[in-house]
């Protein structure tokens, strides 16, 4: 009987994976996933399950209880004694944010204590700080949103202020920052020239900068026009000098003082002046003509705001006059904004430039039987009067214009000074005041007439017949 050899080959040990498992690891890189998995869990070992960490998160959720403790506190005293007090506003809306952020508030004061402990006693405070860092951007979102009320501004705080927070509590802004400051381009040459680096945190720091001034710079202005438009002794239309110039200086100032904070070098600024003035040669024209326009038209106080104006077939009285375009609102309630330039190109007519009291006229007529012409001229002058808007001084006057083919026509011109509620709807008035007048007293109002006088032809051969039809 044949025995089999046995195999010499070692046989695998117990615990080794089987070769199909082998080779699918291989395949889908098992064995990088184990060895990072086993990489964070052995971090998480050593920096999240520690001591340390669990004093953090303790301080964390106990900051809770004083802060919902002290908070509606806060809230109270705020509301009773500081928010009535504040002037109406930004500050009292400020007053009000902060009343309803005062839990809040006090849990951040209560955090920022504990991480100042934490120092002192040498201890880490990573989760405590970046709490600190998350609740700060909250409530600085929160409160701008509050007292600002501007859909546009507070998603620029939101996109500003979240991602600084965000990156702060990962630990991740110091490197955001050198990685900004290490991208940056040459903008000019200092007096031994060596090149001025302008880098990318320069740049975001001066948006940032330029749109908080800015910012602070229309609460400014709109302070000093509410100031301004207070003193009565001065005029319209060098309240709106005064205007248009905060307009264009304040945001000015607020671009120089944000690039001085950035140490901007302001030498360099003559190359980009020369690149601006190229582009207004260019294609600004229209916007620049228009911007001086509106500084001509103030400054000759040709128009000014109240004025009642009509250009082309536009009639109404000035709002407001901006740096672009003026303002001007219809007896329709309609806002049509012209721009300044069209005022010197086209002209304008201007229904109240040195006097708010015009003249209007109203014509009718009345038929040749009309004997006492002298009457119906008196007759038209004291109706005017009787229309509530015709002044009584200057009077009304009446004239005989001419005596027309079917009827005998008049004027009557009268004086009103509020051009602005309308001069068409006073002059309906007045003419349905003479139409109720010229009838009680029988005066026939004529309309045109044709009369048409048919000739008999004599009796014979019709001179238009042909020979033929004799």
């Amino acid at each position: 009987m044949l025995q089999t050899p046995q195999d010499s080959s070692p046989s695998p040990p117990a615990d080794a994976p089987p070769p199909d498992a082998s080779a699918i690891e291989d395949l889908v890189g098992g064995k990088e996933i184990r060895a990072q998995a086993e990489a964070l869990l052995q971090w998480a070992h050593d920096h999240l399950l520690t001591v340390n960490v669990a004093i953090e998160w303790l301080i964390l959720i106990a900051a809770l209880v004083p802060a919902a403790l002290f908070g509606p506190h806060i809230k109270k005293f705020i509301t009773n004694h500081i928010a009535p007090h504040a002037p109406y506003g930004i500050i009292r809306r400020a007053a009000h944010a902060f009343a309803i952020i005062a839990t809040p508030i006090a849990l951040l004061i209560i955090l920022q204590v504990a991480v100042i402990t934490l120092h002192a006693f040498g201890q880490p405070s990573k989760f405590v700080e970046a709490g600190v860092s998350v609740l700060s951007a909250w409530i600085v979102v929160r409160l701008f949103s509050l007292v600002i009320r501007s859909p546009f501004w507070s998603r620029v705080v939101f996109w500003i202020v979240w991602p600084v927070a965000a990156l702060n509590a990962f630990g991740l802004l110091g490197r955001v920052i050198r990685e900004l400051q290490a991208f940056s381009f040459p903008i000019g040459a200092d007096a031994q020239g060596k090149p001025i680096p302008f880098s990318a945190l320069d740049l975001l720091r001066t948006v940032v900068i330029f749109a908080a001034l800015f910012w602070i710079a229309n609460l400014f202005k709109r302070f000093l026009k509410g100031r301004i438009s207070a003193i009565e002794e001065l005029t319209a239309s060098f309240k709106a000098l005064l205007s248009k110039i905060l307009d264009v200086l304040l945001p000015i100032i607020a671009l120089l003082i944000a690039l001085q904070l950035v140490h901007f070098p302001f030498g360099t600024l003559a190359v980009f002046g020369g690149a601006v003035g190229l582009g207004v040669g260019l294609g600004l024209q229209k916007t620049v003509s228009n911007f001086f326009a509106g500084f001509t038209l103030i400054a000759d106080k040709s128009i000014k705001p109240g004025d009642v104006v009509q250009i082309g077939d536009t009639f109404g009285w000035i709002t407001e006059m901006n740096a672009r375009y003026v303002s001007i609102r219809t007896r329709d309630g309609m806002e049509h904004l012209m721009p300044n330039d069209k005022f010197i190109e086209e002209g304008v007519v201007n229904w109240s430039h040195s006097d708010r009291v015009i003249r209007l006229h109203a014509s009718f007529s009345v038929s040749y039987n009309t004997r006492d012409l002298r009457g119906v001229k008196k007759l038209a002058e004291e109706t005017a009067l009787t229309v509530e808007r015709v002044l009584k001084s200057p009077a009304p006057m009446c004239n005989l214009m001419e005596f027309a083919d079917s009827s005998v026509n008049f004027d009557l011109r009268f004086w009103i000074n509020d051009p602005a509620n309308g001069v068409s709807n006073v002059r309906s008035a007045v003419l349905l005041a003479i139409w109720d007048a010229l009838h009680d007293h029988n005066i026939e109002i004529p309309f045109p007439q044709l009369d048409l006088h048919v000739k008999s032809l004599p009796a014979g051969p019709s001179p238009l017949a042909g020979p033929d039809q004799t």
